[in-house]
């Protein structure tokens, strides 16, 4: 049990309430409290608060340019434990995502479902916990285009995999081989504990590798990342797709769909674009 835990409060256009809890809780926060137009979230106290600090001031910092007001604020505190270890549970149940998918944290025994792959993730120090709408968005993609691939006994790719929650779906979608990258070594240590809880590490290989130094052809490459990471990673991404394959993205705030969009219009095709609150959920297909 953490003895101390780090809280942040936000405060932020009431129009951005839901994008910033959302970040939050993908970041590691077990669950936030929101009142009126601020947001607190807590996160275990470790050596990761520099990173963590950093990710939310830069998440922030987009989300006020986007929705200018002029009574913003960022504050950290350190608060000692009051049992909030276990307190924080309730923020998550299992959930149905899609027709194919039920999300699940490894206490709760979920109900059987016959059509339904179970996911089981570990909330905590990764993003991807299937609570955010990114996530959701990439899910029910991957449901939709798994099955036209499965004859193949295809490859897929994952970037920036996180707690590894999309490779699982992968893998449990038909897909021989995954490889989920990411250069956050402690995402690769929470993705390997969930891939082994999900009986999945045989089909799955895990790398720090940068996406430029990846090589080969996907039929399905996925990445829930920033679209400001996208737009500058858009090349590789095109690279890694194979022919005819289809490229999943997410993490795109909605005002920043098109720049995405105008950066792979070349060589592949907008499919479907899903819309969940401030987020957008592309699917591609390589021309």
């Amino acid at each position: 049990m953490p003895s101390y835990w780090l809280q942040v409060s936000v405060r932020v256009d009431p129009a951005a309430l839901d994008a910033v809890a959302n970040f939050l809780i993908e970041r590691g926060s077990p669950g936030v409290g929101i009142k009126k137009d601020e947001i607190q979230g807590y996160f275990v106290h470790s050596q990761d608060d520099a990173s963590i600090r950093k990710d939310v001031r830069r998440f922030v910092q987009g989300i006020n340019g986007l929705y200018p007001t002029q009574d913003r604020s960022l504050r950290w505190r350190l608060l000692k434990d009051r049992n909030w270890h276990s307190a924080w549970r309730r923020f998550f149940v299992p959930q149905k995502i899609g027709k194919a998918f039920l999300v699940t944290p490894p206490w709760t025994r979920p109900p059987t479902f016959r059509r339904r792959q179970v996911i089981t993730i570990e909330p905590g120090m990764a993003f991807g916990t299937g609570t955010h709408a990114t996530t959701r968005g990439c899910l029910e993609f991957i449901e939709k285009v798994a099955p036209s691939l499965q004859g193949r006994g295809f490859s897929a790719l994952d970037v920036g995999t996180g707690s590894g929650i999309l490779a699982i779906a992968l893998a449990k979608s038909g897909a021989k081989r995954v490889l989920a990258v990411d250069v956050d070594p402690l995402a690769l240590e929470v993705a390997r504990g969930n891939l082994r809880c999900n009986g999945v590490e045989k089909k799955v290989h895990l790398s720090g590798a940068k996406l430029s130094r990846i090589k080969g052809l996907f039929p399905l490459v996925v990445a829930n990342l920033t679209a400001e990471t996208i737009i500058d990673q858009a090349i590789g991404l095109g690279k890694r797709a194979a022919g005819g394959g289809w490229l999943i993205l997410s993490g795109i705030l909605h005002p920043k769909t098109q720049q995405v969009v105008k950066q792979f219009a070349g060589g592949f095709e907008v499919i479907r674009q899903k819309r969940e609150k401030e987020w957008v959920t592309l699917l591609l297909r390589k021309k």
